[in-house]
């Protein structure tokens, strides 16, 4: 009988969940992947993690780590063959975690915020001082950090592209080169077409889907 595995349940277009994975990817971990659809969240990933947000992980000694960062984290801490992790990386993904994320929520779903006044392009002139502050690190070096793949960089992507998509027109249209290089660089990669495979939402019953590794 196979070692159980970490259990991951995941989303797939949800970027939270989408750099966990590729936390996972990077590390070679195997886990077994359970897709959820956020309208119908599985009984057993609330149980786990009552917040019921992804991604929710599950370790082996019954350890819940419920923020997708920590997740990226658990799994290098356990093998960083790519050596993602270091202190500078996480300074830039608590700005994109805090005042940048908060911008692009606001940016992306104004109406969610009924109780606030919201200037719409106000919250995307936030984003877009980040990403002038991006596109200045890029034009030194191919990635945020150097010149190979950090923790920031992976962590922070799937929010650019979030971004970008809200209004592709505009993005592409800003003198952003070097970003609008370095998010297809992501994008057209084989492990993101690894990340972004479709799978059916799990339920009881069904064979383990491994992931990673």
């Amino acid at each position: 009988m196979s070692e159980p595995l970490p259990i991951l349940y995941s989303f797939r277009r949800c970027p939270y969940a989408m750099r966990a994975r590729m936390g996972i990817v990077s590390s070679g971990i195997k886990v077994e992947l359970r897709e959820v659809l956020l309208k119908d969240k599985p009984a057993e990933m609330v149980a786990a993690s009552p917040k019921a947000t992804v991604p929710v992980l599950i370790a082996t000694d019954g350890t819940i780590v419920d923020e997708s960062l920590d997740v990226m984290l658990w799994a290098l801490d356990q093998n960083d063959p790519e050596h993602w992790h270091s202190e500078e990386a996480l300074k830039l993904v608590a700005h994109n975690d805090g005042p940048f994320k908060a911008a692009l929520d606001r940016y992306k779903y104004p109406n969610r915020y009924a109780d606030e006044t919201i200037n719409r392009d106000g919250q995307r002139g936030v984003c877009a001082a980040t990403f002038e502050d991006y596109e200045d690190r890029l034009k030194r070096q191919k990635f945020l950090l150097g010149d190979k793949p950090s923790l920031a960089d992976n962590a922070i992507f799937p929010f650019v592209r979030q971004c970008a998509n809200v209004d592709r027109a505009w993005f592409d249209a800003q003198p952003w080169s070097h970003l609008h290089q370095w998010l297809d660089h992501f994008l057209s990669s084989d492990r993101f077409d690894c990340i972004m495979r479709k799978h059916t939402p799990w339920k009881i019953g069904d064979e383990p889907l491994i992931f990673g590794g």
